[in-house]
C-alpha cells in the first residue's frame, strides 16, 4: 500500500516512515504544502497523512483541494491542535479520521488498518470510472456528480462495460449477462439499450460508450486515445 505523508517535523517524519515501511508500506514524503498539493492531486495513494501546521499550503488547504478534484482517497489528519473546533473544520472538509501529536507510530498504524478497511468494505459496493459513479447496493447512478434514474437492465449494462473499461464486449457476452440469454437472438435491443444509455449518462468523451464495428461495445478508458 502507497501512503503519502505531508510533514514538515523531521523527528515525526522519522519515525513515521520508519514505522509504516517496517510494517510493508511504500512511503513518499515530502516536507512543503505545496509540493504536497501536487502530489495528492496528480498522484494515486491508499492513504494520505496531511500535517495541518506545515509550510506553503496547509494539510487543510491541501484536504480542500483533495475533495473538490474528486479525490475521495482516504485522508488523516496530524497536529498539535487538539481542540473541538479544529478536528470539526477538518472532519467538516472531509478528513477520515483525526490524530494528536504527540502519537505513537502503533496508533498511527491501527488507524490506517481499521480506516483502510472500512474504506475497502464501502468502496465493494462502489464502481466507479471517470466522473460515473455506480452504487451496487442504491443503485444510484452519477456522472460528475449528477444523478441519473436509469432502469435495472440499463443499470446492469452499464456496470457490465465499467468491469473493465476499454474492453470490448460482443452484443452475445452483453446478451447473456444483461438479459440472460445463451444464444443471440435476431433482435437489436442491446444497441437500443446502449443509444438509451448515451442519451441519459451523457458522457463525456474521456469515457463514452463506443461501438466496435462488427463486434460490440466498449466502455473507453480514461484518457485513452484508442
Amino acid at each position: 500500500m502507497k501512503v503519502l505523508l505531508v510533514e514538515d517535523e523531521s523527528r515525526i517524519a522519522s519515525f513515521v516512515c520508519a514505522g509504516l515501511r517496517e510494517h510493508g508500506f511504500l512511503v513518499e514524503h515530502c516536507e512543503d504544502g505545496n509540493i504536497g498539493h501536487d502530489y495528492a492531486l496528480t498522484r494515486d495513494y491508499d492513504v494520505v497523512l496531511l500535517d495541518v501546521m506545515v509550510p506553503g499550503r496547509d494539510g487543510l488547504a491541501i484536504l480542500k483541494a483533495m475533495r473538490r478534484e474528486g479525490r475521495d482517497t482516504p485522508v488523516i489528519l496530524l497536529t498539535a491542535r487538539n481542540e473541538l473546533d479544529d478536528r470539526l473544520t477538518g472532519l467538516n472538509l472531509g478528513a477520515d479520521d483525526y490524530l494528536a501529536k504527540p502519537f505513537y507510530v502503533e496508533e498511527l498504524l491501527a488507524r490506517i488498518h481499521a480506516l483502510l478497511r472500512r474504506v475497502n468494505g464501502e468502496r465493494q459496493n462502489m464502481v466507479t470510472v471517470g466522473p460515473v459513479r455506480l452504487d451496487r447496493l442504491t443503485r444510484v447512478a452519477e456522472v460528475a456528480g449528477r444523478a441519473v434514474e436509469l432502469t435495472s437492465r440499463e443499470f446492469n449494462l452499464m456496470e457490465y462495460l465499467m468491469r473493465s473499461p476499454g474492453r470490448v464486449y460482443t452484443r452475445t457476452q452483453i446478451l447473456e449477462h444483461v438479459w440472460g440469454y445463451d444464444f443471440e437472438p435476431q433482435t437489436n435491443m442491446v444497441d437500443v439499450c446502449m443509444q438509451r444509455l448515451r442519451k441519459k449518462l451523457e458522457l463525456p468523451e474521456a469515457v463514452a460508450i463506443e461501438a466496435v464495428r462488427g463486434v460490440g461495445y466498449r466502455l473507453r478508458k480514461p484518457d485513452a486515445t484508442a
